[in-house]
């Protein structure tokens, strides 16, 4: 008989910051599904902004994170990341397999955080408002909740939408985060720190958490 070796493969490459957003929804998805990887950092601000950088660049032109080396491909932007995870890995499913209507309701509470809530108070937005950035990110971050909130009065379970961890999660985890730090006051928001709440129990929050990552600063572990 002939041996024959099989290459083994490569584990995932995560280049990702500790507090980004979109960094931590596919931190979270990683960890929901088990997936071992590499963790490597890009700051944010260090060097006028690593993901900047020659080398960066050649990875993701769009110089954002995350960006995922894994099945031999480079993968960008957070959602479609997590897209690929759920559509190549077994359960649990980040996406409902058999509702179309549970999977829309989804996806819309995914883009209302991912496309209309936070792209607009992420750092490179914040950096060009200028000295109004808390002001503005606070304005943003209520305005959108308000909708939030209302939505989840309907599709809301134990999470987002009914009982099981959905995209719609992975996304409103590290929102509520930010919104902390801007101290947006989270008793209008009943719904919302509900569900937050019980998400920050769960092993893959608290294992994807900003602060447990290696990147993070010891003043903010």
């Amino acid at each position: 008989a002939t041996l024959i070796k099989m290459a083994v493969p490569l584990k995932p490459v995560l280049y990702s910051y500790f507090r980004s957003s979109c960094s931590w929804r596919v931190r979270f998805a990683l960890a929901l599904k088990g997936i071992e990887y590499e963790y490597k950092a890009i700051h944010l601000l260090q060097d006028g902004g690593q993901q900047h950088s020659e080398d960066y660049v050649k990875l993701n032109p769009l110089r954002e994170i995350p960006t995922l080396e894994i099945d031999g491909c480079v993968l960008v932007s957070s959602m479609s990341i997590i897209e690929y995870l759920d559509e190549t890995r077994g359960p649990p499913y980040i996406l409902p397999r058999d509702d179309p209507v549970k999977r829309q309701q989804v996806r819309a509470i995914s883009e209302i955080i991912a496309c209309d809530i936070q792209p607009i108070q992420n750092l490179r937005v914040l950096q060009y408002v200028g000295e109004k950035k808390v002001e503005w990110a606070r304005h943003w971050i209520e305005k959108g909740f308000q909708g939030l909130e209302k939505m989840l009065q309907t599709t809301a379970g134990k999470y987002c939408v009914g009982d099981e961890i959905s995209m719609a999660d992975l996304c409103l985890v590290p929102q509520v985060y930010n919104a902390n730090r801007f101290k947006i006051d989270m008793t209008a928001f009943p719904n919302i720190s509900r569900i937050n709440t019980t998400l920050a129990d769960h092993e893959a929050v608290k294992k994807s958490h900003p602060s447990n990552q290696p990147d993070c600063p010891p003043e903010l572990q």
